[in-house]
């Protein structure tokens, strides 16, 4: 059975309500190169393409060598196949979930938790947080990517409770003078900044729907008179009140830094991160966890109170958030995005046109690799036979496998490989 370590996946649709439509998604379209016998529906959200061995979406094995079978079923039954270091620390679990999303409407005012308050959470409401693993995150733009994380500097914040007096009301006179006065000191900046904020999410309904109704009427009049909305960041507001009327989180966006990711882009989402992701298709890396504590712009539980306690309040600019890709110094078509958590690290592997053969090196731990541009017939001593690869190709590489790729399209080759690098 362990024979065979190198072949491709048939990865699992997510058709959440937030996903883009049809072929406007880049899951869609994906799967649609991967598959050109797959019907893709135009009136469906295409939303999250999920590449691993998630309970909730494992994918299932593409090789008529090896019967019927999921990922997380192979895995468990040849654990070898992980590398020593990821089975041993991990007890045998792939510790990742590789995914590619395309995201029309936001996607909740969210943080993930560190492993010991996941570990609580699960103890406390396993309903909610059913496991008890934490949830880091890494995001890398396939197309212009929106998306809010982290706090603004305190100016930015301070020149929104000015401009914007709907805002303010929520905050409170109190909270919001503590904020000006804290400048230059960052613990009380963190404690006042803290305070403004739970003091907001804390409102009661009908006081933040009014003022939310009475912001989005004078946006709306000002718009449409032809003024000049920024300063209340108007369009961002009321495209998400669009989305989510008379929802707390719409004032987040005073809060919350904007970020705009261009096409491989990244931010990296740690523990108590609060964030949320507004537009574009992206590929996701995270550890596998469900653990999610939610508190505005979703359909789904939310839990206020937990949010507000465990955020990281350290406001920096949005350009801070981006997090940096590395090449490989020893292959120049390798570009890293390596978190500070050892349970994963992407690659992005820029083929250029002029390479016609090409080896994806073999590393200590298994992974899983996406085509998401060009074609190659692919050839592996751990695959048997030669496999040909087209956009949206997914292959699981056992560890300490190597992979050369015959390279037939002129303009070379985008891949991304998910593995975890100890």
């Amino acid at each position: 059975m362990e024979e065979v370590r190198v072949f491709p996946l048939a990865c699992v649709v997510q058709k959440y309500a937030w996903g883009k439509v049809g072929l406007n998604s880049e899951v869609a379209k994906l799967v649609l190169g991967g598959d050109p016998q797959a019907v893709i529906e135009n009136d469906q959200p295409y939303a999250e393409l999920w590449m691993g061995a998630h309970p909730k979406g494992d994918a299932l094995i593409k090789d008529n060598r090896i019967s019927q079978r999921t990922l997380g079923q192979w895995i468990a039954d040849c654990p070898g196949c992980l590398g020593s270091k990821v089975k041993d620390t991990f007890q045998g679990q792939l510790p990742f979930l590789f995914k590619v999303l395309s995201v029309n409407n936001a996607l909740s005012i969210q943080a993930h938790p560190n492993r010991e308050l996941a570990a609580r959470l699960h103890a406390q409401f396993p309903e909610h947080y059913p496991d008890s693993n934490h949830k880091p995150e890494m995001a890398i733009a396939l197309t212009p990517f929106e998306g809010l994380c982290g706090f603004r500097p305190v100016e930015e914040i301070i020149g929104f409770l000015k401009s914007v007096p709907e805002f303010h009301a929520l905050v409170g006179n109190e909270a919001a003078e503590e904020l000006q006065s804290s400048t230059g000191d960052a613990v009380r900046q963190s404690l006042a900044l803290k305070k403004c904020f739970t003091r907001m999410m804390n409102c009661e309904k009908k006081v933040f729907v009014d003022q939310l109704n009475m912001l989005v009427k004078r946006v709306s009049e000002e718009g449409a008179a032809g003024k000049d909305t920024s300063s209340s960041n108007g369009e961002l507001l009321l495209r998400l009140h669009s989305q989510f009327p008379g929802d707390i989180g719409c004032f987040s966006i005073y809060f919350l830094n904007r970020v705009i990711l261009q096409p491989g882009e990244a931010m990296f989402l740690g523990a108590n991160e609060p964030h949320a992701y507004l537009s574009g298709d992206c590929i996701e890396c995270m550890a596998c966890s469900d653990n999610t504590v939610r508190a505005g712009l979703t359909p789904k539980f939310i839990d206020v109170s937990t949010l507000c306690e465990m955020l990281s309040y350290s406001p920096a600019p949005a350009s801070s958030k981006i997090f940096p890709s590395v090449q490989d110094p020893s292959d120049p078509y390798v570009f890293l995005y390596d978190p500070p958590v050892p349970d994963f690290t992407v690659m992005r592997i820029q083929v250029p046109g002029s390479v016609k053969q090409y080896t994806v090196s073999p590393v200590d731990c298994a992974g899983i690799l996406l085509v998401v541009q060009g074609e190659a017939a692919a050839s592996s001593a751990g695959s048997l036979s030669d496999m040909a690869l087209t956009r949206g190709s997914v292959l699981f590489i056992s560890a300490n496998e190597s992979v050369v790729l015959h390279v037939t399209s002129p303009a070379g080759m985008t891949l991304f490989r998910a593995c975890c690098l100890l």
